[in-house]
């Protein structure tokens, strides 16, 4: 049996295919630490569940929209993957040519928009919880919240090009969007490290080791940081720059990379091994004080402390 090779780009189609499947296999991460951090949320102690409309009502609310917003995106491009191999592949240019075309239709404009909001939700919760740790202090609010409202304006200026018929791999303000939000994971990862290297210090000041240990091992760092989206950011960023179909590999599944970073930082908010404000101001307290020994009721208090910012 002979076969020839088709008049096309086998590459582009190749790694829009490959990029599908990761992307559904980081769903499928997704989905499973989604239901872990409903369901962990859900069973906080009732000493925790304060007021009207308490902390964890907002986290739930927020895993909840933030994961209906990415199965949102990844239906429309599960169906524009059928659109391209199966219901229109003998279109003129085939498969290629409605890769390079994806934004003239709807459904990638739905899905684009929805991956769009949803990493302002997520990169809102990175500005809260790097605010929170770095205690409020006026420049690093200011500084991620510049980082922040540039990332949405730029994202909304992509769409309304997409919306014009652009082609997305052509699209400067696209690359211009990916750089600030890129750069907010990295200012983020770096303003996280130093606090906690800061931290670690004068934890290991009042209490010993083993204290420390819980909250500065490398591991709480990568995961509080959020740099495996920051990594792969980087690498599309790069990708996309030079035009390379390797962005496609990484571009259906790197919202939801943020998002798994997300859930993995509300799961250890959830079960009080991240930084509350409450924690840093207590140790700040007791290195003013560290000629006397921690009470049993700062202690008491520091161990049942579980805030979910």
């Amino acid at each position: 049996m002979s076969f020839s090779t088709p008049d096309t780009d086998l590459w582009l189609e190749r790694s829009r295919l490959n990029g599908m499947l990761l992307g559904a296999v980081s769903y499928g991460i997704l989905l499973t630490l989604t239901l872990q951090c409903m369901k962990i949320l859900w069973q906080v102690p009732k000493q925790h569940k304060r007021g009207p409309l308490s902390q964890r009502y907002i986290l739930l609310a927020y895993v909840l929209v933030t994961f209906i917003l990415a199965t949102l995106g990844f239906a429309g491009n599960a169906r524009y993957t059928q659109t391209i191999w199966i219901d229109r592949r003998n279109m003129l240019g085939g498969p290629a040519a409605l890769i390079e075309l994806e934004l003239n239709y709807k459904v990638n404009m739905m899905a684009l928009a929805s991956y769009y909001i949803m990493g302002w939700l997520m990169d809102a919760l990175l500005l809260h919880r790097c605010c929170t740790i770095w205690g409020w202090r006026w420049y690093i609010v200011v500084v991620m919240s510049l980082l922040f409202f540039g990332d949405i304006a730029s994202s909304v200026l992509v769409l309304e090009r997409s919306g014009k018929g652009a082609v997305f791999y052509s699209n400067n303000i696209q690359l211009a969007y990916l750089s600030i939000s890129v750069s907010l994971n990295v200012v983020y990862t770096l303003l996280v490290v130093v606090r906690l290297l800061v931290m670690r210090s004068q934890v290991r000041s009042v209490l010993s080791d083993e204290h420390s240990k819980t909250y500065t091992s490398i591991a709480a760092m990568i995961i509080e940081s959020a740099s495996m989206y920051t990594v792969l950011g980087i690498l599309f960023i790069a990708s996309f720059a030079k035009g390379s179909n390797l962005s496609n590999l990484i571009f259906l599944s790197i919202s939801h990379v943020q998002g798994i970073a997300q859930l993995l930082i509300i799961r250890r908010v959830a079960t009080g091994r991240a930084y509350s404000q409450d924690y840093l101001a207590w140790t700040a307290l007791k290195s003013a004080r560290s000629s006397t020994a921690p009470s049993t009721l700062a202690l008491s208090s520091l161990s049942s402390s579980r805030a979910f910012w």
